[in-house]
């Protein structure tokens, strides 16, 4: 019986195995889906299939810089231990090295990279760590910089993970100006790089909303419209200081912002340097992590 590309994908929504094995599968039970599910099982695959359908919001976010190029990666798993696991750590290292070497278009084409130039992909990798470790554990995202000047930074063991990419002139060492970059952008997660990010719907939405509140306040709604005016590019400026980086106050000293920091620290060491662009990724974040009710399942068990 043939079978076609879309049998092939429909197998891998089934089970959660990846393509290439999908494919053997099918090719083997000449196209019975069912009998292609039981080879898949007997093939050791079971563990990862039935796993793969289970929450990985735990892990670690990691960046680092590899024989030139910045990386930063995000590999997730079920639990926080699982994240402090060597294996899994040096999966994850795996991972930000295969990104540098091969330097995949996207999700699926690290998928197909040869894992750390070996024998197996990305992704086959991926199942065996799921047999091994005994949970869901997907690669989510990655960044990539290549050129420029990388600085990694990662926070907490790898709750947060930074990758800053500097423009740097006069031959000067800028990684500590770099790190300092990082662990602003780790705490404070700006919107916005620059002021000059901000979007002119964005400036409207928020001169609207100063507007609302001022003529909700009896004080403010009977000043004249061009002292309303000034009022509101006031607090614009406010706005480009609490969510723009390079605006932001220096956390390390309040005296600059961060745009200035990084000149002043430059000039002392000879050099220059600009703020070219960054990656902050934020462990699990943006996944909806369930909600355990053990109380619930203890008496589903007991019924």
């Amino acid at each position: 019986m043939a079978f076609t590309a879309t049998d092939v994908k429909t197998l891998r929504e089934m089970t959660g195995v990846g393509m290439m094995d999908c494919k053997k599968a099918l090719t083997a039970t000449e196209g019975d889906m069912d009998k292609a599910v039981e080879w898949l099982r007997e093939k050791g695959m079971a563990a990862a299939t039935k796993k793969a359908g289970r929450i990985a919001a735990e892990g670690m976010a990691y960046a680092a810089v590899i024989d030139g190029v910045g990386v930063v990666v995000e590999v997730n798993a079920e639990t926080d231990f699982v994240g402090k696991n060597e294996k899994f750590q040096e999966f994850v290292k795996g991972i930000a090295a295969t990104v540098a070497k091969c330097n995949p278009a996207d999700l699926d084409g690290l998928m197909a990279c040869k894992y750390m130039d070996g024998d197996v992909t990305v992704e086959q990798q991926q199942q065996e760590m799921v047999l091994v470790i005994g949970e869901n554990i997907k690669v989510r995202r990655f960044d990539r910089f290549e050129g420029g000047f990388s600085v990694p930074y990662i926070h907490a063991g790898g709750k947060i993970a930074v990758l800053v990419n500097l423009n740097v002139e006069g031959g000067i060492d800028a990684t500590e100006i770099g790190k300092d970059v990082a662990m602003q952008i780790a705490a404070l997660n700006p919107r916005f790089w620059d002021k000059s990010m901000v979007t002119q719907d964005i400036l409207d939405e928020e001169k609207k909303i100063m507007l609302v509140q001022m003529e909700s306040d009896p004080k403010m709604a009977s000043k004249p419209a061009q002292v309303k005016e000034k009022i509101v590019m006031g607090k614009l400026n406010k706005f480009y200081s609490e969510n723009c980086l390079l605006q932001q106050e220096f956390v390390k000293d309040g005296d600059f912002t961060v745009e200035k920091y990084m000149a002043d620290a430059a000039k002392k060491l000879g050099g220059s340097v600009k703020f070219v662009k960054a990656v902050r990724f934020e462990k699990g974040e943006g996944i909806e992590k369930k909600k355990e009710d053990f109380a619930a399942e203890i008496a589903s068990m007991i019924k």
